[in-house]
């Protein structure tokens, strides 16, 4: 977590009241997007890293240049025009919100192992990416299977 050493510039709003969006940059080229989720002092986000189009979706291939819209957290920035520009968004009020969607059953949904952090030592065999295991708008790698 980029919490663990502390409060700095780069991860202060995860330090603030949860519902806020938590933008960086990640390569040096890509923005992932994370929403905060605690109380202020506890610095916890959850990495979205797909969703799937609702509206929108012409303007989505504009910025993407591609058919390939949301599946992975890169993408989904992309796609969704958000920039660093929207950290520390709350995510209630602005041009950048989360609002109701559709349940999805409990027993549609999978705890995997995270991708692409091999450095992280044995955390990168925590179960904590969770998945709507008949979504259509994943990226190939939600089964672990590379």
């Amino acid at each position: 977590c980029h919490s663990y050493k502390g409060k700095s510039e780069r991860t202060k709003v995860m330090f603030e009241e949860g519902g806020k969006a938590y933008v960086y940059l990640i390569y040096g080229m890509y923005s992932c997007f994370n929403i905060t989720t605690r109380e202020e002092g506890v610095p916890e986000a959850v990495l979205i890293r797909a969703a799937c189009p609702v509206e929108g979706i012409e303007r989505m291939k504009e910025l993407r240049q591609s058919k390939n819209l949301l599946s992975g957290p890169g993408r989904l920035c992309d796609a969704m025009g958000i920039t660093r520009e929207q950290n520390g968004t709350l995510l209630t009020e602005n041009e950048l919100f989360i609002c109701e969607g559709i349940s999805v059953p409990e027993k549609q949904i999978a705890a995997t192992k995270r991708i692409n952090i091999d450095y992280a030592e044995e955390a990168r065999d925590f179960l904590y990416r969770f998945v709507d295991t008949k979504s259509a708008c994943l990226s190939v790698k939600w089964r672990g299977q590379e």
